[in-house]
């Protein structure tokens, strides 16, 4: 047996994740906030945000030509996702979804999106997913296509 007990009245401190700059990311997206995305509570709800992280991404995909939603034969499926909340957005305000790439795999991205309000220096949340790239029919895994790869390249950090 162990003499070393763990120290319940002094659990060691987690440290709180801290709001990145908005020139961490380089590509950015502005969202209209509408009413429907209010809570009760007066500001965006929680799972808004998560649409904002998807709408940045696909939006970026879609204009550079490698995501045809209806068409691609290779899609990419979330995994992993999360979200650090640091100030509400409201309506109306338009928020800057930023978009950054952290990590470029064999067939998996992880996306890191930041969410800044009017003008704000830094991020009033932040997170990331991750998407599995898939063949449509099989939903299996596949190697990123290179087009995709090469239009992902200059977000990597």
């Amino acid at each position: 047996m162990s003499d070393a007990t763990p120290d319940t009245a002094n659990p060691p401190k987690s440290e709180r994740e801290v709001a990145l700059a908005r020139g961490s990311f380089p590509h950015m997206l502005t969202i209209t906030t509408r009413w429907a995305d209010m809570d009760i509570y007066g500001h965006v709800n929680n799972v808004v945000y998560y649409s904002y992280f998807d709408t940045v991404v696909n939006e970026y995909l879609m204009r550079r030509g490698v995501l045809d939603p209806e068409r691609s034969p290779v899609i990419g499926l979330v995994v992993e996702t999360r979200c650090s909340y640091f100030r509400s957005l409201t309506f109306p305000q338009s928020v800057e979804a930023g978009l950054r790439v952290a990590r470029l795999g064999g067939s998996s991205v992880r996306y890191e999106i930041g969410l800044f309000g009017d003008g704000e220096a830094t991020a009033a949340a932040q997170g990331h997913f991750v998407h599995v790239y898939v063949d449509r029919e099989t939903r299996r895994p596949v190697p990123l296509p290179e087009p995709l790869r090469a239009v992902l390249a200059p977000l990597a950090v």
